[in-house]
């Protein structure tokens, strides 16, 4: 039986299925999850959904964790400016371990410096974001590059659920080295 503890970032409007989707598939596949956000006990989805979190981002490791997920809706707007937020994400990626990314999520990403030389989706709005920090932007329901697997929008989450679960069942972290040879930036659409 798998086991290990899935990490998913929540903020203030964080997008209600992009986390609760994600949370129910992970802990279907046989792991634990845990919320964690910038300070407050609960914070309230776009669709106004409420979610408790089980802690602050700095009282978890990165070494403690199967993976991460940074959902869309506007939080990650909030949480890319959190130095907490940025020094897990970075600390999960460079252990080689899942970074799985949704919709507005990639913002996390390209604030944590992680985007560069690696193909992403999102959700077209964001699309020149993650173009002008160096990644692949490629217009697919779901793309998996090395340990980060990323998707664009809600109606994306059955195949997210199954790449997210995938991976960690898959998962023998490897710490990640950005490949020089292969190129910074470039859309695809």
């Amino acid at each position: 039986m798998p086991s290990g503890t899935f990490l998913i970032l929540v903020g203030p409007e964080y997008e209600d299925l992009e986390v609760w989707y994600p949370k129910l598939r992970v802990e279907e596949a046989g792991y634990a999850t845990v919320l964690a956000g910038m300070g407050e006990p609960t914070y309230r989805g776009k669709h106004g959904y409420p979610c408790a979190v089980d802690g602050h981002v700095r009282d978890f490791q990165a070494s403690a964790l199967a993976g991460v997920l940074a959902p869309g809706g506007w939080a990650p707007d909030k949480l890319r400016r959190d130095r907490d937020v940025l020094r897990l994400v970075r600390d999960v990626d460079a252990a080689g371990k899942l970074v799985a990314t949704i919709c507005h999520g990639p913002w996390i990403l390209i604030s944590a410096g992680i985007v560069r030389g690696r193909q992403i989706t999102s959700t077209v709005g964001i699309r020149d974001d993650v173009v002008n920090a160096g990644g692949i932007w490629t217009d697919a329901p779901v793309v998996v590059d090395g340990n980060v697997v990323s998707a664009r929008v809600p109606a994306d989450l059955p195949a997210f659920g199954a790449a997210i679960v995938a991976a960690l069942s898959a998962a023998v972290p490897r710490p990640h080295v950005r490949d020089a040879t292969r190129p910074l930036a470039a859309a695809r659409v």
